[in-house]
């Protein structure tokens, strides 16, 4: 099965093949690219206007084609250009998964700006801090996001709000720049520039800004296509997939936020690029989801492993039809052993499939689907053709084949740097070489298997939490003598937010009044779930620093408060 797997590859990755490798310069490192790929995503959402009627936006009630979705935005990059953005500014989003996210994003890089995916969970001091740091001209934004940034008009300069379904003073509507006839100005765009900024939680209190680039995001689409194209040639050589058969137009359930690369790089942009549906929803919820894909005829299921499983469990999935459904799994967290093999025997027609990557390259860096995930449910799937990999030890010394150490990988799709950060990216890319932070072991396959992380990070929900971060806002509290956050195992979500902590001499304060504290400091998601009092200071090695591993394993879940 192996052998074949790796001649399909071979063929599909030779010279004059759509998926050619060929080494670039990029940065002063020589970088595997796509030969074949498209300059910039300009280009992408450009190509997408042959779509024409077919339904594009989804919402609720609202049904957007791709020729009103090209109006709009060409109306909003003319107004954009008239309020002085130019190629290099950036436009900050800031609001939940409607539909004027996507338009905002393929306006603004359509005028060669770029993108700043501003979290939506984030408090108002968060989001001051993103725009200070990434100084966009304008800020296009829900009233839920309005609300905790006009509390703190006073500290980010002299921005211009768009709002989007609410109206106020001072915020232009968002219905007042989509309406005028326009097209697309002429406008040259750098593969090598920044298409959008993501934010990451930090190691120090502050998130990262990553730049993602033209060239790293394009990759990523074709490292998707690639993947769907391995699975597909393997299945016409064995007689399971008719070669002549059309596939299904894509129709994808949003699930997960769009300021993260797994509901925009992964699922939006490929989405896009086939002419396919992109269907919101107001909120996660599994029964929404079942009636969404029943009536939408929804044919990838991309989320977090507790959205799968959520959905298989739900009272309504036996009565609901999901037969359109092809692809089902996850992006952002590890789908566990067990859940591979549920999907694959419960869902009709999906079988499953996920990748692992990370902000920091644009999206995935491995993918895994079909019979070779379900064979190999540990594993996350070989790196992708772009990029070159490596394990080393903590000396930075590539270990035996087999043998586990940190994952390095280099290739088109790894960002530019973190804005704004030049030590956090030295640390992070030397010689394009990006740390992952993950523990990893490659077989004999090329398949490669996450066993444990670097970084100090709690991974809930899909959504990465940097210990630091949530330490340094509980020291704000002048209560807070030493505390230690870190993660514990959690069925739902993977794992759950942890904190031990130990009070000033004579102060008093309950855990309930920490976490009021730390929501206004920091996103709800950040805020532990599980807390303990300890009489003691908290257990330190010689050097000084807490030993986690041993606090976690001596507290009783069950005295958390």
């Amino acid at each position: 099965m192996y052998e074949q797997y790796q001649e399909v590859w071979n063929a599909l990755t030779a010279e004059g093949a759509d998926f050619e490798i060929a080494v670039e310069n990029i940065r002063g490192n020589p970088t595997r690219i796509y030969k074949n790929a498209p300059a910039n995503l300009r280009d992408i959402w450009a190509s997408s206007i042959q779509f024409g009627d077919a339904d594009y936006l989804v919402y609720e009630n609202e049904r957007l084609t791709y020729a009103r979705a090209h109006a709009q935005v060409a109306s909003v990059v003319q107004w954009l250009r008239a309020q002085g953005v130019e190629p290099g500014d950036r436009v900050a989003i800031a609001m939940r998964n409607y539909p004027e996210w996507l338009l905002t994003y393929w306006a603004t890089l359509a005028a060669g700006a770029t993108v700043v995916g501003m979290n939506a969970w984030w408090t108002g001091p968060e989001m001051v801090y993103a725009i200070n740091d990434s100084q966009p001209k304008v800020i296009v934004l829900d009233v839920e996001r309005f609300e905790r940034v006009d509390a703190h008009r006073n500290e980010i300069g002299d921005v211009q709000l768009v709002g989007v379904r609410f109206e106020h003073a001072g915020v232009t509507p968002w219905d007042t720049i989509t309406g005028a006839a326009a097209e697309l100005p002429p406008i040259q765009i750098d593969p090598d520039s920044d298409a959008c900024i993501f934010y990451t939680s930090g190691t120090t209190g502050h998130p990262k800004g990553a730049e993602l680039t033209h060239r790293g995001c394009v990759s990523n689409i074709f490292s998707m296509m690639f993947a769907g194209a391995l699975l597909k040639e393997i299945g016409v050589r064995n007689g399971v997939v008719d070669a002549d058969a059309p596939p299904p137009t894509p129709a994808a359930l949003v699930t997960t936020p769009l300021f993260h690369v797994t509901a925009n790089n992964c699922v939006a942009h490929g989405t896009t690029l086939g002419g396919g549906k992109l269907v919101h929803m107001y909120k996660w919820d599994a029964g929404e989801a079942l009636r969404l894909i029943e009536g939408e005829k929804i044919t990838a299921l991309t989320g977090v492993p507790v959205m799968a499983r959520e959905v298989m469990a739900h009272p309504d999935f036996a009565t609901t039809d999901t037969s359109s459904l092809i692809s089902m799994g996850g992006g952002g967290a590890q789908l566990q052993p067990d859940l591979v093999g549920k999907i694959d025997k419960t869902v009709a027609n999906a079988r499953p499939n996920t990748g692992y990557g990370m902000t920091e390259t644009c999206g995935i860096i491995t993918s895994i689907g079909g019979d070779f995930f379900v064979d190999k449910p540990e594993s996350c799937g070989p790196a992708m053709p772009c990029y070159e990999t490596r394990v080393v030890d903590p000396d930075g010394n590539e270990v035996s084949p087999g043998e586990s150490g940190e994952l390095l990988v280099r290739g088109a799709q790894v960002i530019r740097g973190y804005i704004n950060r030049e030590e956090a990216t030295a640390e992070s890319i030397v010689d394009g070489w990006l740390h992952t932070g993950d523990v990893a072991r490659i077989d004999e396959h090329g398949f490669i298997f996450i066993v444990d992380r670097l970084k100090d990070m709690v991974l809930r929900g899909g959504e990465n939490v940097f210990c630091a971060e949530v330490e340094s806002a509980l020291f704000e509290h002048p209560a807070v003598a030493e505390c230690s956050v870190f993660g514990v195992a959690d069925d739902r979500l993977g794992e759950e937010v942890a904190a031990a902590i130990h009070l000033k001499g004579g102060a008093e304060v309950t855990a309930d009044t920490l976490r009021a504290h730390l929501r206004e400091l920091i996103a709800g998601h950040k805020v532990p779930r599980y807390i303990w009092f300890t009489d003691e200071p908290l257990p330190r090695n010689a050097s000084g620093k807490f030993l986690k591993r041993e606090l976690r394993e001596s507290l009783d879940l069950d005295a958390a408060v």
